[in-house]
Order: structure tokens, then sequence, then C-alpha cells
């Protein structure tokens, strides 16, 4: 309880000085190897905000007006397998409303329309470059560009976003471990997904074939939520991450198994802010579902009977702005 005081308070101080009108803006970011990315940029604003659709939400935002304020800290956001911009949205805008801008990209092959990335080492390499384009973009390209802290930049990444976000702060898989964690433990979700999707993770790797990871030292602080395929990583390929991380994870999470994933992490990353969620599944971490995307995928919108994933994300939303305060705005 002493801790979501304090970050309350924190959330609550910063937010007084900065709440007031939440710009949104959707681009669409040229990829030159490969189709044009869809990118939402929630940002501070002074416009007159309305009720708009994002997907099957809905968002009180002022469409596409002018930036409030300058030198304003980012935060880039990287959804999970099947997911969009949209996913992650309450959280955009709990950061926006303490004075940050928020932008998340649809990740190109893994998305809710396109999964021909899905299982494939294509959708593990190619999602940190995507990241890194967006960034470059909103940077440089922008028309708003000006008004942002090029030294102040955060990441979240949830389920394999998670993993993106770690390969950006330094992470250097070793993509054969997925292999021996199938050899050892067929049953794993990891491996179902893989065989699912008739994807190519579990084949043998070429040595030509070995993908150079590079890391982007930009990014000064990241929250990891329900990290997958997290055993990628192994004793040693975590060393590099030095910025703070705050890790989250599910205390009943059956789609990434804390035994090789989470547990990695912590395990590699003593000094992280580790959360638990007791009681609560995978998909806890996206955003509270609406009526029409409870139809269309009811899998990832039940919870446990006695779990208010709303309630949950007031702290939830609360503890993520309070550690990008921290470690971006009062470092």
């Amino acid at each position: 309880m002493k801790i979501w005081t304090v970050s309350a308070v924190i959330v609550l101080m910063f937010a007084k000085a900065s709440a007031g009108t939440v710009g949104f803006q959707q681009v669409t970011v040229p990829d030159p190897e490969g189709k044009p990315l869809a990118v939402g940029i929630w940002y501070p604003s002074v416009g007159q905000a309305s009720s708009q659709p994002l997907g099957p939400f809905s968002q009180t935002v002022a469409v596409d007006s002018e930036v409030s304020g300058n030198r304003l800290p980012l935060v880039l956001i990287s959804h999970g397998t099947g997911g969009s911009l949209a996913s992650h949205y309450d959280t955009a805008l709990a950061l926006v409303q303490a004075g940050f801008v928020v932008v998340a990209l649809t990740h190109t092959g893994d998305n809710y329309r396109d999964q021909s990335y899905a299982g494939n080492l294509k959708d593990l390499t190619d999602r940190p470059r995507q990241v890194r384009l967006v960034l470059e973009y909103m940077l440089a390209v922008w028309a708003s560009h000006d008004r942002l802290d090029g030294t102040r930049i955060g990441m979240l990444g949830f389920s394999l976003g998670g993993f993106t976000t770690l390969v950006e702060v330094g992470g250097t898989p070793t993509l054969g471990r997925m292999a021996q964690l199938c050899s050892t433990h067929p049953t794993a979700p990891e491996c179902a997904f893989i065989k699912a999707a008739n994807g190519d993770q579990l084949d043998p790797i070429p040595t030509s074939d070995h993908p150079v990871w590079i890391h982007d030292s930009r990014v000064k602080a990241a929250v990891v939520a329900a990290p997958a395929v997290s055993l990628l990583f192994g004793p040693d390929d975590l060393k590099q991450v030095s910025v703070p991380i705050q890790l989250w994870r599910a205390g009943h999470d059956q789609q990434v198994v804390d035994e090789w994933n989470t547990a990695i992490v912590r395990k590699q990353l003593p000094e992280a802010e580790e959360h638990v969620v007791p009681g609560a599944g995978h998909y806890v971490f996206l955003a509270p579902c609406s009526d029409a995307l409870a139809k269309q995928v009811p899998q990832i919108c039940e919870d446990a009977s006695a779990f208010n994933r709303t309630e949950f994300h007031q702290k939830f939303n609360s503890d993520v702005v309070a550690f990008f305060i921290k470690k971006l705005v009062n470092r």
C-alpha cells in the first residue's frame, strides 16, 4: 500500500501541472524494407477534445490539434502478437496527462489483421528495427519533433513487445534456444503457437542467417509486461541492459510461463522493479475491453471472476507513469 500511495502522489503532483487536453494523430511511417507502418501519436494539447473511435475502443482526444509544451519526454509502445497501436491506448492517455508524448506502432506482419510473420524468425528480428524506424521519424520528421526532448525517451512493451523492448535496450537473443525449449517442454505454449502458425522458429538456423542485433541507446528506461519468448535470452544475453526496468508479470499467466520467461529476466536483471498481479492472466495488461472487442476475441477479454481489469489499470497506469517520471523526468 505504501508503494501505491507514493506512486499516486508523484503522479498527481506531476499531472496537476501537466494535465490538459490529449491530442491525437494517426500517421503512416514509410519503411524501405516493408509495408508502411501505421502509427498513433498521443500528446499534450490545448485543443477541443471529443469522443473518437480507435479501432474497437473510444477515446476522448483532440484529433490533429496543436502540441502543447516543449522538451517533452517520449514513450514508445510495442504491442504483443495480434495487437495494434490501440492495444494500450489507456496507458498512453495516462502518460499524456502526466506530460509525456506517446507513440505506438502497429507491427508489420504481427497484428490483428496480418499474421504473416507470426511464429517466424522475421517477427523477432524485424520488430526492433520497426521501432527504431518510428523513433527516428518522431525525432526528425514528425511535424512537432522540435517539441521533444531526445534525451528523455522510454519504452513500454507487452508480451512479444516486451521481448522487443528488451532487445532495444541491450538484450541479445540466442535464437536456437527456442528449439531447446521445445525439445524438453514440447507442450509449452510457445511451441504449440509456432507449430499452429507453421513458423520457422524451430528450424535449424544457418550460420549466414544469424542476425546482428542492434540496440538503441536513446531509450533510457523501460516497462516490460509479461515478456514473451524471454527464454531466448541465455545466461549472458541481458548483460548489456543497463537502463532502469519495471517488470510486470501476471500471477496466473498460462501464455507466458514464468519459469522460462519472466523468471529469466528477473534473474539476469535483479535490480528490475518487479510487480506481480495475483490471480491475473496474460492479457490483463491490455486495455480494458469494449463490448465490441469482447464479442470479437473473448479470449483476450475474459479475466478471473474476482478480477476487475478496469480497476487494475488505474494502478497499473499510475505505477507506469510514476516510473517514467522518476526515471526520465526527475533523474
